[in-house]
């Protein structure tokens, strides 16, 4: 559900820059600046739903490792108890085979935690600040072959923005694969 609403930001996202291609077009500035906030604002929308959606992921995936760990440590009480008995016996053969299945459980549980301690991580706050309004409407006006009017064109020359967006959603789906 949060993905599709991430889809449906994104999809309103490219309609408010079409429309700001459009005003810039026009020479309607202030139209524009409001447009490029709310390309801004909906594309900020559309990643935080997708932190959310990975959140909701992980929680996911810490009630199914919660699952897991329950399901190890019963089994652990089961090789305890079998090294209980091989060293009443002290059948060192038997109790080799207990050791080792033990270290195989162990091994288990350690690739499931580092598992889980890579997938859940820390999340930014995401702004608005004025110079990226204009950055936009400087990159749109130039992807566009337009020109700013009232005295925008004294704004930086856009740069390539880090893809966190593609990064977010490379992360969300390996994640659900691996689940």
């Amino acid at each position: 559900m949060l993905d599709r609403q991430a889809k449906k930001c994104k999809k309103d996202e490219n309609k408010e820059l079409a429309s700001l291609k459009k005003d810039i077009a026009k020479g309607n500035t202030e139209q524009a600046r409001l447009r490029a906030e709310n390309v801004i604002r909906k594309k900020n929308e559309a990643l935080n739903l997708m932190k959310l959606a990975s959140r909701v992921d992980a929680v996911a995936s810490r009630v199914q490792t919660a699952v897991t760990m329950r399901q190890v440590t019963g089994a652990m009480t089961n090789v305890v108890r079998g090294i209980e008995n091989t060293m009443k016996n002290m059948d060192l053969g038997q109790m080799s085979m207990v050791m080792d299945k033990f270290e195989v459980q162990i091994e288990d549980l350690d690739v499931q935690t580092g598992y889980m301690e890579g997938t859940i991580g820390g999340t930014t706050a995401q702004t608005m600040p004025q110079d990226e309004i204009d950055l936009l409407m400087r990159q749109v006006a130039d992807e566009s072959g337009l020109e700013l009017k009232d005295g925008m064109q004294a704004l930086p020359a856009p740069q390539e923005e880090v893809g966190e967006e593609a990064v977010l959603n490379e992360r969300l789906h390996r994640h659900r694969n691996a689940v």
